[in-house]
């Protein structure tokens, strides 16, 4: 969540700084500078982490640069394998065929899901990466997004396996969200 916090407070920051001005001199005519940002030219996508953890955890180190340069609707076919041979490797829950998570989501069933890292949101429902009920229906700055992987990733069918692997005991940002926008808290 700190982390979170820390990318978004850079990135406010880089737009104020965009926009500021040191020059106490410039001509009352107008601005002789950019108008704002110039996105002509090409772009590579470096890295992507739409569900924060599952591209560092389940990708293997040979091939981080290659998942982060494919295109999500191609990363199921590519990736998926990968995914549950590190799922079933590392996650006791998945220990035994047809073991699955709270969500009944077998290891080949949640990996496919995982593999295609992308942040859903839904845009007519609830928007939480998970409150009990809804599942991965998109983020809120508060949801506890490595607690509730942690849990499907090791909490097996009822969240009871594994308590000690299924929960990073960060349960609270360390400075309360705005309630205004951006809503990010503070800096301190």
């Amino acid at each position: 969540m700190k982390n979170l916090k820390n990318i978004f407070t850079v990135l406010l920051v880089t737009l104020v700084a965009f926009n500021c001005s040191n020059d106490d001199d410039a001509a009352v005519a107008g601005p002789t500078g950019p108008s704002g940002p110039d996105f002509t030219g090409v772009y590579t996508q470096q890295d992507q982490m739409g569900r924060p953890a599952v591209n560092t955890v389940f990708v293997s180190s040979g091939s981080k640069d290659m998942f982060n340069t494919t295109v999500p609707s191609n990363q199921n076919a590519a990736f998926q394998s990968m995914f549950e041979a590190n799922l079933t490797g590392l996650s006791p829950a998945y220990a035994n065929p047809g073991d699955a998570n709270a969500l009944g989501l077998d290891a080949a069933t949640f990996t496919g899901l995982l593999a295609t890292d992308v942040l859903n949101v839904s845009l007519d429902g609830t928007t939480t990466f998970y409150d009990g009920t809804n599942v991965l229906t998109g983020r809120t700055l508060a949801d506890d997004v490595i607690t509730v992987e942690l849990l499907l990733i090791f909490g097996g069918e009822d969240f009871s396996e594994n308590p000690t692997l299924s929960n990073d005991n960060v349960d609270a940002n360390d400075k309360a969200f705005s309630t205004s926008f951006p809503y990010l808290a503070s800096p301190w």
